[in-house]
This record gives C-alpha cells, sequence and structure tokens, in this order.
C-alpha cells in the first residue's frame, strides 16, 4: 500500500492513472463543526494500482489530483459521489468529469434506495468491508495502518462493484438512464451555493408572496453568514425558525423575539438586527419579482390523486426492478398531481417513458388500477 505525502509523489501516481480509461475515488472528511467540508484523505485505485493520500500533509499540493478530475479521457467512479464532488468543487472550481455512481446506478438496476456502500460490497462481491474506522477522526495525524487499509478498500471492492454494475446496466439497456442522472450530478449548478438560492434547498412551505419573500431574504442571509464563518448553517439559524419567521415576518426586534422557534435573548444579538433587516427587505420586495408559488396542495381529490400514484409508482418500480425513489420523488407525485404540465423529474426522459405517461393516463382517466386475484393491476381504459 502506498501512502502519497509529497507533491513529487502525487505527481507520478497521477500520472500513471490517468492512462487508465476508468479509476475509482473516495474521500475522507469532516463537517461537522465546518460549513466546508475538510479534505482529510483522498483514496485512488485503477485496475493495476491503489492509493491513499494524505491530503493533510503539510506542502502537499493537490493540483495533480484535481487536474485527474477534470481528466475527459478518465471515467471516475464514486460511491454516493455527491459530496466527494462537493469538496473538489469547493477547492478548485472545477467539477469531475466523466463520472459514474455506483449508488445510483444500483438503484437504476434495483438494489433499493440509496443502498449503502457496504451493503452493496456485500450484496456484488460477497465481501462484507471492515467498519471499524467507519466514524474515525481522519483530521488525527499521523494515519495509522489500519486507517490506511481501511480507507483503501473503499476504491479496491468499488473496481469489482462498477464492473458488475455496468456489465448488467449495458445487459438491460439502462446505461443511458445513468447518464442522465450524471448530468445532473455533475452540474456546477448543484454545488455552488449562491445564497440567494439558498431558500429552494429549504422544505418548508409558503403559501403567499410576502411568506416567499421574507423565506428568500432570510436564507440567503444565513447562508452568507454560515459561508462567512465557516459554520454549518444550523449554528447560526434552524431551518424551523426560517420558516417560522417567513410566515411571522417580523418586522421588530420585539416582535422576533414573540416567535417560540427563536432562542431567548436571540433578538438582543448582532443576529437578530440581521434579521428584522432580512425580514424588512423581504416585505419591500415587489411581488412580480418573486418565483411562481405552487398551486395549494392538500384538497381531497388531490390527496387521493397522489394517493393512487403513489400505488402506479410502487408497482411501476417492482415490475421494471428500479428503485422507486430514482424514478419519483413524493413532491413529485404531488406536482403531478395538480399541474400535467409539472416540471418535475418523472415527466423527462426515462423515467416519463417508464412511469410518467401513465401516471398522466392515470389521472386523466384512461388508466385504472384494479384488484386481482389479490394483486393490484393497470387497466387500459384509453
Amino acid at each position: 500500500m502506498e501512502l502519497i505525502t509529497t507533491t513529487g509523489a502525487l505527481t507520478a501516481v497521477c500520472d500513471r492513472l490517468a492512462k487508465h480509461s476508468v479509476i475509482t475515488v473516495d474521500t475522507e472528511f469532516l463537517r461537522e463543526t465546518t460549513y466546508y467540508p475538510l479534505l482529510c484523505v483522498i483514496q485512488l485505485a485503477s485496475a493495476e494500482d491503489a492509493v491513499v493520500i494524505d491530503a493533510l500533509a503539510e506542502g502537499l499540493d493537490l493540483k495533480p489530483f484535481f487536474d485527474l478530475m477534470g481528466n475527459e479521457s478518465v471515467l471516475k467512479v464514486f460511491h454516493a459521489a455527491r459530496q466527494d464532488i462537493e469538496i473538489i468543487f469547493h477547492r478548485a472550481g472545477i467539477v469531475p468529469h466523466p463520472v459514474f455512481d455506483t449508488q445510483v446506478a444500483a438503484m437504476v438496476l434495483g438494489y433499493g434506495d440509496s443502498i449503502a456502500y457496504d451493503a452493496l460490497v456485500e450484496r456484488i462481491t460477497g465481501h462484507r468491508p471492515d467498519k471499524t474506522h467507519r466514524f474515525t477522526d481522519w483530521s488525527r495525524r499521523p494515519l495509522t495502518d489500519e486507517q490506511a487499509a481501511y480507507a483503501l478498500a473503499d476504491v479496491t471492492y468499488l473496481r469489482d462493484v462498477f464492473t458488475a454494475l455496468d456489465a448488467d446496466l449495458k445487459k438491460r439497456g439502462r446505461s443511458d438512464w445513468v447518464s442522465e442522472e450524471m448530468e445532473v450530478l455533475t452540474s456546477p449548478r448543484t454545488y455552488d451555493f449562491h445564497p440567494e438560492r439558498a431558500w429552494e434547498r429549504l422544505k418548508t412551505r409558503v403559501r403567499k408572496p410576502k411568506e416567499l419573500a421574507v423565506l428568500m431574504e432570510v436564507a440567503a442571509w444565513r447562508e452568507a453568514e454560515a459561508q462567512s464563518r465557516d459554520v454549518p448553517r444550523s449554528r447560526i439559524l434552524k431551518d424551523d425558525a426560517i420558516g417560522d419567521i417567513a410566515t411571522h415576518a417580523p418586522a421588530s426586534l420585539e416582535k422576533l423575539a414573540h416567535l417560540r422557534s427563536i432562542p431567548k435573548g436571540f433578538e438582543k444579538s448582532k443576529w437578530g438586527q440581521d434579521i428584522v433587516a432580512a425580514v424588512q427587505r423581504g416585505i419591500a420586495r415587489d411581488p412580480q419579482t418573486l418565483p411562481r408559488l405552487e398551486k395549494p396542495r392538500g384538497s381531497a381529490n388531490g390527496s387521493a390523486t397522489v394517493e393512487l400514484l403513489k400505488v402506479l409508482l410502487r408497482m411501476t418500480s417492482e415490475k421494471h426492478g428500479v428503485a422507486s425513489k430514482v424514478i419519483a420523488t413524493v413532491d413529485d407525485l404531488e406536482q403531478i398531481a395538480i399541474d400535467d404540465e409539472a416540471d418535475v423529474g418523472a415527466l423527462h426522459g426515462w423515467r416519463r417513458e417508464l412511469f410518467g405517461e401513465a401516471a398522466l393516463s392515470l389521472k386523466r382517466g384512461q388508466l385504472a388500477l384494479a384488484v386481482e386475484k389479490g394483486r393490484v393491476i393497470r387497466v387500459d381504459r384509453s
């Protein structure tokens, strides 16, 4: 096993790996106390090579690694790649490409929703990966031989997992399905957390333009504050507190203090003043400049339609051996229930062919669900 701690050694190993068409990649990081992940360890492997890189080694320049991540001739294989890619984007301003995510491929092939790496390895290879160092502190130095061996296994087993999944995708004609998912995963927009877009990540429902405007302003303030201080968003303000502020729009410190979701005395801090200022900016916004609010949901008919769509989704998932989560989310179903032209993943690409068209047919009465011999079946009424 090779532990890389110098720029020269890293350059040499990246030059070797760049000659391969496929490599596997993983990272170990910490982010419990920071906004931006702290990159601690990088693992890389080809069919012939496997190395561990001490990303915290003094004087180490990671540019050769970032250049490899941007090499279009090399397919980078990750498992659950989003956080790994986020780290690379933050550190180098690039998104690795091309990329293959084995977790996404596994969902497309029916291994379940968001299957964990160790479970996928065991199902495909029969090996049970060591979990001893799963919760280790990867920032502590020196790295032990046991830590390095544990980290290396994450990319050596991944080679066999990729080979099996890739072959199955080609056999079942689903390689393009994964390619569509990789387009989203490798879009810079996915990782570019501009404060102005922070509200999009919140699950809070707002019903009025004023509430949306306040939500946008307060979420943007929190995001900028978390970024500048490099602390988790929740250290600044909890999500439920932002929702509460959006609903009540406290335009004074006194009104802010009355919100139950705000810690006692919070209104007396600088942050209290900042929040009131954000609320006031939201109230002053022109409603015509705001994103369009979705139509209210929750009517009896709408809820019943969503429940029927859930049954159809489950049937589709079981029939085709694809995880339901990767076909459509509950939010997708809710939006389809109220809008045939909803801009959701389930109505685009392979998902529309597999599920979306049937979902619309169900809404229009052209497709029905019935029970036959104890099983739910589709009935064409067109």
